[in-house]
Formats: structure tokens, C-alpha cells, sequence
């Protein structure tokens, strides 16, 4: 038995209550010298303990340390998350998660980390990722369904995001077609959907959903121009949310988000987020520039437009490079 990673998932189920080393000692079968240890070992890692002699150990609310433990009793679940890992610091998580694939890791399967030095953004794009300031994951899917719904992962993915960072900071957060979170008109989150094919190309194998949210004020993290676009959680609300938590109710709401794409009952909740609608815009097709209005999201989750000319255009994720609202 690891005492440490024990003792951990006993404070982190206690909810925020203190339980007395004597306590833990008896469910551990560790003597309360060892439970003092394993606390003092815990801190030394970065988690933050409260101790008071006569109520025992807690948990800080203010942990900013991510561990597996902390984020498994969190979990909902049935397959989300079930297969986690927890890494100091990575290239990118999503290439952790496409090696995990081809070893035939299970659908679910999620790898967090807390500082990625290669962050992927879309068509080449970094991503820039701090240690300690966000939350850098990303999940393995196996959907059972077609090709043609391939698209729509990112934006189901979206309104997952988009509902764990609401529900634990309270403040309203939009979605920029197709892959972006919004607060306060800054960038709080991208989301990059890598899929795999089969081999008759007319089934989606397996797909890697990454997602990464600015959580901790980005203070020094990003030069001046980053800092125009993009924002923090933190910064926006002043609120310091624990990562374990949004971890967990990211794939607690990304779980029936999934479950939503084939009768495209997401959309609904998309819909309500999105940001361009209504906004003459400018989008990117390759090396090509076109304005126009915005006029919504069909049932394939492209975008509709409207040309100055009145031609109706729907631009897929795939072919639309970067949209962004013409007068801003």
C-alpha cells in the first residue's frame, strides 16, 4: 500500500473536513506516526494541508497540485477518466495520448498535465502552457458512430468546457466557432480534436480530444500580444479554482456531451454559447480572406455566412482557418 497516495484520496473524500490522524491512522492500518510523515512527504510535493491538533488534517480548497487521487472521487463517470495520468511535464498531451493509442489504451483514458513545452493549438498554432497556471488534458474516444460526425467532437467538447468553467466561477462563458472559450471577450481555452481513421476511411477510428484552460492568473507566462487575446480564469473573475475539480467536471460533463453528437442535441447548447452569430465577420479558407455575416450554426456544426453579394456559405471546421469578428 502507498500510504501517501491513501492518505491523499481519504482527505480529498473527506470534502473539505478535517479527519484526525487517529482516524486515518485505523483506516490506513499505519500508526499516526506514519500518517504524520505521509503528510509532511504530501507537502513537500506541493499539496496544501491543513493541520490543527485537535480536529487532525485537511485538504486545502486552495490545492493547486494535480493528482490522480484527488481527481478520481470527483469523477461521475463510467468511462471518462476511468484509465487517468497525471504528468509533471510533457511535449503535449495529446501526443501522450496518440502513443497510448496505438498500445490499445481504453476509450476514456485521459493524461493531465501540469506543463506542456510543445501546447498544440490548430493548423500549427502553439499553445502556451505555464506551469501551475491551467489545465493541459487530454481524453482518448472511441466513438461508435460514423465519419461525418468526426467534426462535431470539438464542438460537443466545447459546451463541456464551457459548462465545468461556468459552474465553478459562476461567470458567462461564450464559444467561438468552432474550438475557443470565451470570458469577458478574451480566450480563456482552445480545444484540438486529432482523429484517427480506419482503414476504409469511412469510420472514425478512435479521436484525441485536447483541451487546455488558463486557470491561475498568467501573470509574466505570455508577451504582451498574447496578452490582448487571451486570459486567465483567474484574471477575469478573481476567483482561484482548484484544477482537480475543473478536471473532473470536464469529463463528468464530456461524458454526455458524446453521448449527444449522433442526434445532434448538443447544438442547442452550442447554439446558446456561440459568438459570431450576428456579426460581420472574417474568415480564412486557406490562403483566401472572406466577410460577411454570420448567420449561425447548421446541423453539422458549420458555420453559416453570408457573402456582401448574398451568397449563403457554410464553412466547415476543416477548411475555415481562423474567424474572427470583422469590427473588433
Amino acid at each position: 500500500m502507498n500510504v501517501k497516495s491513501e492518505l491523499l484520496a481519504n482527505l480529498a473524500n473527506a470534502g473539505g473536513d478535517y479527519i484526525s490522524g487517529a482516524a486515518l491512522a485505523d483506516k490506513l492500518g499505519v500508526s499516526r506516526n506514519a500518517v504524520w510523515k505521509a503528510v509532511k512527504a504530501l507537502e513537500a510535493e506541493g499539496f496544501s494541508i491543513s493541520s490543527i491538533t485537535s480536529k487532525g488534517y485537511k485538504l486545502n480548497e486552495d490545492n493547486n497540485r494535480l493528482s490522480e487521487d484527488l481527481i478520481s472521487p470527483l469523477l461521475t463517470t463510467k468511462e471518462m477518466g476511468r484509465n487517468i495520468m497525471v504528468l509533471e511535464e510533457v511535449d503535449s498531451t495529446n501526443n501522450v495520448v496518440r502513443e497510448l493509442e496505438t498500445e490499445k489504451a481504453p476509450h476514456g483514458t485521459t493524461v493531465i498535465a501540469d506543463r506542456q513545452t510543445a501546447g498544440k493549438g490548430r493548423i500549427g498554432r502553439s499553445f502556451v502552457s505555464p506551469q501551475g497556471a491551467g489545465l493541459y488534458m487530454s481524453v482518448l474516444v472511441r466513438p461508435h458512430f460514423d465519419l461525418e460526425f468526426a467534426p462535431m467532437i470539438t464542438a460537443a467538447a466545447a459546451c463541456a468546457a464551457a459548462e465545468a468553467v461556468e459552474s465553478l466561477c459562476g461567470s458567462k462563458v461564450n464559444i467561438k466557432w468552432v474550438n475557443d472559450l470565451y470570458m469577458n471577450g478574451k480566450k480563456i481555452c482552445g480545444i484540438l480534436t486529432e482523429a484517427s481513421l480506419g482503414l476504409e476511411l469511412r469510420e472514425l477510428d478512435c479521436a484525441t480530444i485536447g483541451i487546455g484552460i488558463n486557470v491561475r492568473s498568467i501573470g509574466k507566462s505570455f508577451d504582451s500580444e498574447l496578452k490582448k487575446k487571451a486570459t486567465s480564469i483567474e484574471d477575469e473573475t478573481g476567483i482561484r479554482i482548484n484544477r482537480n475539480r475543473l478536471c473532473a467536471e470536464v469529463l463528468n460533463r464530456l461524458e454526455p456531451y458524446l453521448g449527444k453528437i449522433t442526434d445532434r442535441s448538443f447544438l442547442k447548447a452550442y447554439r446558446e454559447r456561440e459568438m459570431l452569430t450576428g456579426h460581420r465577420i472574417t474568415a480564412m479558407i486557406g490562403n483566401e480572406q472572406l466577410e460577411g455575416e454570420a448567420l449561425g450554426i447548421d446541423e453539422n456544426a458549420n458555420l453559416i455566412i453570408r457573402l456582401p453579394y448574398g451568397e449563403i456559405k457554410y464553412l466547415s471546421s476543416g477548411e475555415a482557418n481562423l474567424c474572427r469578428i470583422a469590427d473588433q
